[in-house]
């Protein structure tokens, strides 16, 4: 059994207030500073000229009150007042379509930003973290960070700030010009309708919040079925993963009906709060007019302005949630880049300084996954410059921890590993990794073409290093007689190949990244007897002048090799060339010996 270090990666932090994370977001902005200001000023433009259209519509009612037999009877509606009228109403669309077309700049490369770095960030984590992860809620929590960006800018930007703008706006003209009642009204209704707002929308939130951890629940089950859809079919599951689908979509329709039910809820008394301000403004509006405090367009005026402040009050429940939410989803994504590294690079730590040939020495290290369970003890050995050194030993003795611990995707306790005498802590891992190749036991490729996969061994090779690398790797043959060749799809983890067809890409990816130092863990273990020579050979003929550590299962394919270690149980139990191992007569000797008998039956 191998151990892969199943520990639960730890728990997020405890989520941030929302002007934390706000907070959080602005420096995102900052490179984009002047658009922001151009775009706050197109804002205050088009709210001048939205409350300007409540001023000119009253003079137009006005100028329409004329006695007849008055020459300007001739003209019905002043000409001039209504040519304004339109152009403020073109103004106000001008200015808000500028502003959108200023900030889009802006949202758009913030959202790239947190993106890329939380993309960057989690290609960081360790080993660890990736094999405890839950990857269907994961980039969930990252779609929705990126789109909530936009959604605060949306709703923030473009709905509240210009709310409040002209509510100030409206509250002085309205103070000023008529009776600070008026005034009076508007600011009681918008606070009883904001504190009712927020009020409902905080205890509406924890079903918003329910349905969306029912929604990574079902959509982190329905991705990993996906993913493992022979083991559903190996046992005849598809029923049973239909019913625990259905049970986690059913669990996301009750929380999701429990939000539509208080939502009808939350509009009745926005719209109750609405109507009974507009009754008081407008009768005291009419009293105005009847007592002659006031004209008939006044009374208009009034009313126009009643309207714009509420058309957008009417979607503050929705706005505010989705704002909340936005911050909900953004401080989940910056939970996941606030996670720890396990594995970093020290502090101005140099890159590996290589010469023609590495060394690799393994200088008694002991390390554990888990504190509890220790799985290699006290290891030493070096493989000199340019040898071969081949590990055996049974299934959890750590031969493939040694890979893993070359690679640094775990530290050790105690000990060090070292390339070319320096300790590969000290170092950059990109470094470390760019000197190392592999070859996997469990080879996975990206959903994309032959060429893609052989060339990601290294980035920028030509079409004729990749053919070279498959011809070497005894894999051109096959890929040349596919109807579309280099070209053709290997599908998801490469599942449109065979064992021994992905192992040979893995192979061919290897052999062209062509580095100092290479690792075969199990490298033919997915080949029949006659692939397994040719590449064998191919193997050695790459291996040579180079260092290699080869972990393997059959003895056969380690016989040549400069020195073989047998481990059990994390220890070293036995070491030396192939021949002097046969004459100790101890375990490796055992080992060949039974699976010399297996291969003659």
């Amino acid at each position: 059994m191998r151990h892969h270090g199943d520990r639960a990666p730890a728990p997020p932090g405890p989520a941030t207030g929302d002007w934390q994370t706000l907070g959080r977001l602005l420096p995102y902005f900052w490179d984009y500073r002047w658009r922001v200001l151009l775009a706050l000023a197109c804002m205050v433009g088009a709210k001048l000229a939205n409350v300007g259209v409540p001023l000119l519509l009253k003079q137009l009612v006005d100028a329409m009150n004329l006695k007849p037999g008055e020459p300007q009877t001739l003209l019905v509606v002043p000409v001039a007042l209504l040519l304004g009228y339109g152009a403020l109403r073109l103004m106000t669309s001008v200015m808000t379509e500028l502003r959108d077309l200023v900030f889009a700049k802006a949202t758009q490369g913030a959202a790239k930003r947190i993106a890329l770095q939380t993309f960057e960030h989690l290609h960081g984590m360790s080993l660890r973290f990736h094999l405890a992860r839950q990857t269907g809620g994961m980039t969930r929590d990252i779609e929705r960070g990126v789109r909530g960006i936009e959604s605060l800018i949306s709703f923030s930007l473009y709905s509240i700030v210009p709310t409040l703008i002209e509510v100030v706006l409206v509250l002085s003209i309205l103070a000023v010009k008529f009776d600070v009642w008026f005034a009076l009204i508007t600011l009681l209704a918008l606070a009883v309708y904001i504190v009712f707002t927020v009020r409902i929308t905080e205890w509406r939130t924890q079903f918003r919040r329910q349905a969306n951890e029912f929604d990574s629940a079902a959509h982190t089950k329905a991705v990993d079925s996906l993913l493992n859809f022979e083991t559903v079919k190996y046992f005849g599951n598809e029923a049973y993963e239909a019913g625990r689908y259905a049970q986690s979509l059913d669990s996301l329709r009750e929380a999701r009906l429990k939000a539509q039910t208080t939502l009808a809820l939350l509009n009745g008394g926005q719209q109750l709060i609405i109507a009974v301000a507009l009754v008081a403004m407008l009768w005291r509006a009419t009293q105005g007019v009847v007592d002659g405090r006031m004209t008939l367009g006044d009374l208009v005026m009034v009313n126009a302005f009643m309207i714009q402040l509420y058309i957008p009050l009417n979607f503050l429940g929705v706005i505010y949630r989705e704002i909340k939410q936005s911050l909900t989803d953004l401080d989940r994504m910056f939970v996941l880049m606030d996670r720890e590294r396990e594995i970093a690079d020290a502090p101005g730590a140099p890159d590996l300084v290589l010469s023609p040939q590495v060394s690799v020495e393994f200088d008694h290290v002991s390390f554990a996954y888990e504190a509890d369970r220790p799985i290699l003890h006290d290891i030493s050995f070096t493989i000199p410059a340019g040898k071969t050194v081949a590990v055996v030993g049974p299934s959890g003795s750590g031969k493939s921890t040694l890979a893993r611990l070359l690679y640094r995707f775990y530290d050790v306790q105690q000990g060090a590993v070292k390339l070319a005498g320096q300790d590969i802590r000290a170092v950059t891992q990109a470094s470390v990794r760019r000197a190392i190749g592999i070859v996997p036991q469990d080879t996975v490729l990206f959903n994309d073409t032959v060429a893609y996969n052989i060339g990601y061994g290294r980035a920028g090779a030509s079409r004729q290093e990749v053919e070279a690398a498959a011809r070497a790797a005894h894999i051109h043959d096959f890929i040349a007689s596919t109807p579309k060749g280099y070209d053709t799809m290997v599908g998801e983890r490469g599942l449109k190949l065979s064992g021994g067809e992905k192992q040979r890409v893995a192979i061919a990816r290897t052999l062209l990244k062509d580095p100092p130092v290479l690792v075969f863990d199990e490298a033919t273990s997915a080949l029949d007897s006659a692939n397994e020579r040719a590449i064998q050979a191919e193997l050695a003929r790459a291996a040579r002048n180079k260092t290699a550590l080869v972990i393997a299962h059959r003895l056969s394919t380690v016989a040549d090799a400069h020195e073989i270690l047998v481990m059990e149980a994390g220890r070293i139990v036995e070491r030396g060339t192939h021949a002097q191992l046969l004459a100790s007569q101890g375990r490796y000797a055992r080992m060949w010996a039974l699976q010399q008998n297996a291969e003659a039956t």
